[in-house]
């Protein structure tokens, strides 16, 4: 077991952007009076900056640490305590720093700052009534800072308050012009789509409570959890329909639900492409460096779990593989920049869900972070464009913005060429390490998913592609009159830009893998990053495929996103009359797609609709109002009105006589029950 060393940074990596958000709280709700912007800029932005510079500080410690021994921990107090003698539960407030956890952290408070600034900028002209400076600011921080409990928290049950808090902050941020209708229904519909998963966690996490209390040492820590793993292995339970299950895979497929709800699997992946009603910049957040990244981290975060049962991480890959090609698929045809960059990212977590469940954790972790930089680059980069454009997010009124955006263009371009995995860039190398891990796997039917993972590679160069040319490629479709108004960003919002184009182009050599490292520098500097990851991630290990197969791997990758890349020039560059004729030929396949398969209105039909109309006609008209409101409330005052008025009343005359002569009837009845 790891021997921790106490560290005091961990507690204020998290309670800077809370202290923030407090801050901006107690102004908005309590003083009621404006901020000046500097100072709530210097306080947002600054919060979350220094949080990335402890973190640093934090990885640094950490890696001086002896081998084997990478974890800090800061233990703050005693946050639940009860039971007695050796039996007791405590749950301590209480965070730890892993290498994992240090990799993620990183990602969101460095990415999370480069957010923070573009914010600056972005919302610096909203003009809408309902729209606050400061509020999105706090929110913002609020949604940092729960992610990094998230992160941190050194138990299920602090994770579990982080998963909420993120949550939480996503119905504010996504709902946050809430003047629009539309905008409030897409922040619900996040909210309340995730709480299903969140049941699934819930139960996966009381079921692992029962699992340790069943052995006699009840615990909901991280480090007890793994230490004592070995006790409830082989333990069973009895799950209604399924008969006996393994304790482990129960947990496991439990915990898997609520990573499909906070990272948009099938089939609680829904609510994510309507989470681009909020600002871009929350968009950015959400999809890049917070929330959505958040199952794949817990999946991770109990790998151990994961690899003790076999059944859970085929269902973890398959789903994942699934939901990566179904997604892409949806991606090819839709006209809204942000919906395009939405269906991408739930098929890139497919990616990361595919990995892991094939036992490549270190290779999702990767792919994590190679995702979040160019995917924050590619909706930060989508937020110009719509700001150049006054709003602006159908791709069918762009086209030929090249020339009046060319700086934008170009970072964008970097993001694009990185998610199509082209080589050198950074999602090359993370899709690479994910593709290998799947076919060096144990399951079953590993090369169909290698499959669907090199088809969905060639779907994602298509339509990335698809969407820089008609965004900046071709003639422009838009209004005459805008063009004079189309212009680059500056300042604020294209420097975080800047960073994350060079970081979307080279993060992948930070975990070189082997092959490549030994083309391309020696075997001494092959996959620093999985080294580094190692210790953390039980079931990592290190793959043994044949150099020669590896680079036919890679080969066809390559050559599946080249022809992807092809293909789209073709289409919208070339030949734009093309997709216009296929989509008449296939009409209905074109239509099935580009109302994404018609799920949002099957789950309409068959769960929205029946729950309203129970909801409205039995329980409110019948139960509520008729039940409780008729019988119970208004019954009850009916009766005590009916006896006070027919019966009651008479008691009180007003006469003197008539209540002097009860007075004595009175006292001769009670003296006679006296004597007797």
């Amino acid at each position: 077991m790891v021997n921790p060393v106490e560290s005091d940074l961990l507690l204020w990596i998290v309670l800077l952007p809370l202290l923030a958000a407090v801050f901006h709280g107690v102004i908005i709700g309590l003083v009621r009076r404006p901020t000046e912007r500097w100072l709530v800029i210097g306080i947002s932005c600054g919060a979350v900056g220094l949080s990335f510079l402890l973190t640093c500080l934090g990885l640094a410690e950490l890696i001086q640490l002896p081998d084997g021994q990478h974890l800090l921990v800061d233990d703050v107090y005693t946050w639940i305590g009860s039971g007695l003698g050796a039996e007791n539960l405590t749950v301590e407030l209480a965070f730890a720093l892993d290498p994992v956890a240090a990799v993620v952290c990183m990602i969101v408070t460095g990415v999370g700052f480069l957010i923070h600034i573009y914010s600056v900028g972005y919302m610096e002209d909203d003009e809408r009534e309902d729209s606050g400076f400061q509020r999105f600011f706090c929110y913002l921080n609020l949604f940092t800072a729960a992610m990094l409990v998230l992160i941190l928290g050194d138990n299920l049950v602090l994770m579990f308050l982080g998963w909420e808090g993120v949550g939480l902050c996503s119905y504010l941020l996504i709902g946050f012009w809430y003047g629009d209708r539309y905008n409030a229904y897409c922040g619900s519909k996040a909210f309340i789509v995730n709480r299903i998963g969140d049941f699934g966690f819930l139960v996966g996490i009381f079921t692992l409570f029962w699992a340790f209390s069943s052995v006699g040492s009840p615990t909901v820590s991280f480090r007890e959890i793994e230490a004592g793993f070995d006790q409830i292995v082989n333990l069973t339970v009895s799950v209604p329909l399924f008969g006996e299950s393994r304790v482990v895979t129960v947990v496991a497929l439990c915990l898997f639900l609520g990573a499909c709800g906070k990272s948009a699997q099938i089939p609680l992946y829904t609510w994510l492409p309507d989470a681009m009603a909020g600002p871009t910049p929350v968009s950015a957040l959400i999809h890049a460096a917070t929330m959505v990244t958040a199952g794949v981290y817990m999946v991770c975060r109990v790998s151990y779990l994961y690899a003790a049962s076999p059944e859970a991480s085929a269902v973890v890959a398959w789903v994942g593989g699934i939901t990566a090609l179904f997604a892409a698929t949806i991606a090819i045809t839709q006209t809204d920049i942000k919906k395009v960059l939405a269906y991408s990212t739930v098929s890139q977590l497919g990616y990361m869900f595919l990995a892991a469940g094939c036992g490549g954790f270190s290779a999702a972790i990767f792919h994590l972070g190679t995702h979040a930089f160019f995917k924050a680059l590619l909706f930060l980069g989508a937020g110009a464009v719509i700001l150049a454009l006054h709003h602006e997010q159908d791709i069918e009124k762009m086209g030929g913005l090249k020339k009046f955006i060319p700086t934008t263009q170009w970072v964008f371009l970097v993001g694009a060429l990185s998610i199509a995995g082209i080589p050198g860039m950074s999602g090359f190398f993370s899709k690479d390490e994910i593709l290998v891990a799947v076919v060096a796997s144990h399951v079953p039917g590993k090369m169909w998913l290698y499959t669907i993972g090199v088809v969905t590679a060639g779907l994602t160069a298509f339509y990335m592609w698809r969407l820089q040319c008609k965004v900046f490629y071709g003639k422009y479709r838009g209004p005459s009159e805008a063009r004079k108004h189309i212009e680059d960003p500056t300042g604020w919002m294209m420097n975080p830009l800047y960073i994350l184009a060079v970081f979307a182009a080279l993060a992948g050599f930070i975990g070189l893998p082997q092959v490549w490292a030994d083309l391309l520098s020696g075997p001494e500097d092959s996959n620093s990053l999985g080294n580094f990851l190692l210790p953390a991630l039980v079931a990592a290990e290190p793959h043994a495929l044949e150099r020669s197969t590896e680079f036919k791997m890679a080969l066809l990758a390559v050559l599946s996103s080249l022809a992807g890349i092809w293909l789209a020039y073709v289409f919208y560059v070339r030949r734009p009359e093309l997709p216009g004729r296929i989509a008449a030929v296939l009409s209905a396949p074109y239509a099935l797609l580009k109302n994404k398969y018609y799920v949002d209105e099957l789950y309409d039909a068959a769960i929205v609709k029946p729950i309203v109309a129970i909801s409205d006609r039995v329980l409110y008209r019948w139960v509520d109002m008729r039940l409780i409101d008729g019988v119970g409330v208004e019954g009850a005052a009916r009766a005590v009105r009916s006896v006070a008025a027919n019966g009651l009343k008479y008691a009180q005359s007003g006469l003197t006589q008539s209540y002097i002569f009860l007075m004595i009837v009175g006292a001769v009845a009670i003296v006679g029950y006296l004597l007797r």
